[in-house]
């Protein structure tokens, strides 16, 4: 089974995203990395700076095949062999509705053109892929008609398009179940997810015969999106022992391309969201904890992610007692008992517990002092338009105080950069940051939560304020307490 990745070129089309040559090489990279078959780098044809940004990844040594967008017109093939790719993914229209209202051409013309722009490929050197526009909404004797006027032409693969995800299982199974019995190349799917649909369907035409599956990283794309290609990859590996793609770097992939397109997946969002492999009910963590198959059909290494508690109103003992023992408190039964009364206090108010409120509590239950070893004492931020952003810190650690500049992208970061001076090399990174406006208002107040890494050992932490630059630093430093 051979994957085509199209998150550069049909996932470029999410509303809003545009990704420069830099990012889209970035992408490229690790998509070659992880083991896709295919990199639809994008649509030569769209711009100059599309095409160098294509060529670019054509001519990186990658071990993928590279591949452009074009209609039929010998103008987008040529745009996309001076690109250097070595295949062509030329998509013509096959409907009805697309041929007569959007072309406003007859099928005997769109016939015509695709054999000369396939001819056109082919003798520039590039394998070409024939995709058929709109190709769930045509009769299969249409589409045989329409593929095998581009296998003659020379053709080396042939696609159905669900364009607007409107096709089922069913008659997704019906389709290429004919249509792989009657041509003689392979046959690809290309679902988009209107109906939530797209990785479904995508299974029912491997499952008929598709030698080829078409998706995106998080399922990018126009209005719903395509089919998700860590569903799709993880899916023919668990139900049908299909190997495609290294899964063990999904998540990195996942998150590579959330932070260069600044477009975040949902946290209920399947095997890449912020919740896939987060647990809460004490039910739910206590067979976790015992056997962790009982409440997870896949084990989160599996594709490069890592298993977390959350606390609030539904947690359980166990798990409170598993974290506070990672935090390095020992809970006898009876502190235990009043650890998860407090927990659930805060639960019952509406609020996820971070590890840092965590701590504080397991202080209060253990009548320990609760003091700080790094604590923030004054704090100046200065930024603007024509200014560096920077920032001077004073904190108080181990009882000494210590001054420092930062500067950096923003106020936030150049306060952090000033902190980590003081801090001194130890590893820590901040791998999420996130900011929640609790009230309305240009004098809002914020909501910051935080999560801070120190080789394998990762905290979440939280603040709230008026004041972003210094919730923000607040957030962090109580992050910091809990790692050094």
């Amino acid at each position: 089974m051979l994957i085509l990745d199209t998150t550069l070129r049909d996932g470029e089309q999410t509303p809003g995203l545009s990704l420069t040559p830099e990012k889209k090489l970035m992408i490229a990279r690790k998509l070659d990395e992880v083991g896709v078959n295919i990199i639809e780098a994008g649509s030569a044809c769209t711009s100059a700076g599309e095409r160098a940004a294509i060529k670019v990844i054509a001519n990186e040594g990658l071990k993928a095949e590279i591949a452009s967008f074009a209609r039929i017109l010998p103008a987008d093939v040529q745009a996309a062999l001076d690109a250097d790719v070595n295949r062509v993914c030329l998509v013509a229209p096959a409907s009805d509705l697309h041929i007569s209202q959007k072309l406003k051409k007859t099928r005997e013309q769109v016939l015509e053109l695709t054999a000369k722009c396939i001819e056109l490929a082919k003798s520039g050197g590039a394998k070409t892929e024939l995709l058929a526009e709109d190709g769930s909404r045509t009769a299969t004797g249409e589409l045989l008609v329409h593929f095998s006027n581009g296998i003659s032409a020379g053709a080396d693969r042939v696609c159905v398009c669900d364009t607007v995800g409107v096709l089922n299982p069913e008659a997704t199974s019906e389709m290429f179940t004919a249509l792989v019995k009657k041509l003689k190349v392979p046959v690809a799917f290309h679902g988009h997810n209107d109906f939530g649909l797209a990785v479904a369907n995508s299974l029912a035409a491997y499952r008929a015969g598709a030698g080829e599956l078409h998706c995106t990283v998080n399922g990018l794309g126009e209005r719903a999106g395509n089919a998700p290609l860590e569903e799709i990859a993880l899916v023919l590996n668990y139900f049908y022992g299909v190997k495609t793609i290294e899964l063990t770097k999904l998540y990195e992939l996942s998150r590579l391309v959330e932070t260069l397109t600044g477009i975040r997946s949902g946290n209920n969002k399947p095997l890449v969201g912020a919740n896939a492999f987060t647990h809460e009910s004490g039910i739910h963590v206590d067979g976790i904890l015992k056997c962790a198959s009982t409440y997870e059909p896949v084990s989160p290494e599996m594709i490069g992610r890592v298993r977390r508690f959350s606390f609030g109103k539904h947690s359980g003992r166990q798990g409170l007692k598993l974290r506070a023992k990672e935090l390095g408190v020992e809970l006898n039964e009876e502190q235990l008992a009043k650890v998860a009364e407090k927990v659930k206090e805060l639960g019952d108010k509406g609020r996820e517990v971070s590890d840092a409120e965590l701590q504080v509590i397991l202080m209060d239950v253990l009548g320990s002092p609760n003091k700080p070893r790094i604590r923030l004492d004054e704090m100046v931020a200065v930024t603007g338009s024509s200014v560096v952003p920077t920032a001077s810190v004073k904190v108080t650690m181990n009882d000494i105080t210590y001054t420092m500049s930062g500067t950096g992208d923003g106020p936030v970061d150049a306060a952090l950069n000033a902190i980590e001076a003081i801090v001194g090399n130890k590893g820590i990174s901040l791998s999420e940051y996130a900011v929640d406006a609790i009230t309305g208002g240009s004098d809002a107040l914020v909501h910051v939560r935080v999560k801070l890494k120190m080789g394998d050992k990762e905290v979440s932490s939280a603040s709230a304020g008026t004041d972003i630059v210094v919730t923000s630093v607040q957030a962090v430093l109580k992050g910091i307490n809990l790692l050094i």
